[in-house]
């Protein structure tokens, strides 16, 4: 299993930008297809995006399409999220997701295999 660790989360204002940075270890990290998931209070964990081993291919909630963007880096066993123009809806609890091995993308929660322990966002109105 590979181990994940995420970073990068804070206290923003609307309009704002972060990158939030999730760091893998264990095995080989760019055999995974990776992926974003965030949950709100009350609501259920969602997707947010997901991207390939090779960083070729990238899905994106509706939500969030064209405001974020998710990348990797092979090298560095790394996976961003950069978000611009954050909404108070952004506000959540935001997880580094590894798929699990028949996976082609990290769309739904019963595609994960690993999970990271989350980081705090919030975006003020």
């Amino acid at each position: 299993q590979v181990q994940l660790v995420e970073s990068g989360g804070g206290l923003v204002q609307a309009g704002d930008s972060l990158r939030l940075v999730c760091a893998a270890s264990g095995r080989a990290f760019s055999g995974y297809i990776m992926g974003w998931f965030r949950q709100a209070p009350g609501k259920e964990r969602e997707f947010v995006a997901s991207i390939n081993w090779s960083g070729s291919n990238t899905l994106y909630a509706d939500s969030v399409k064209g405001r974020f963007t998710i990348s990797r880096d092979n090298v560095k066993d790394t996976v961003y999220l950069q978000m611009n123009s954050l909404k108070p809806e952004d506000t959540a609890v935001y997880y580094c997701a590894a798929g699990k091995n028949t996976v082609v993308a990290v769309t739904t929660t019963q595609r994960v295999g690993s999970w990271g322990q989350g980081t705090q966002v919030t975006v003020s109105s």
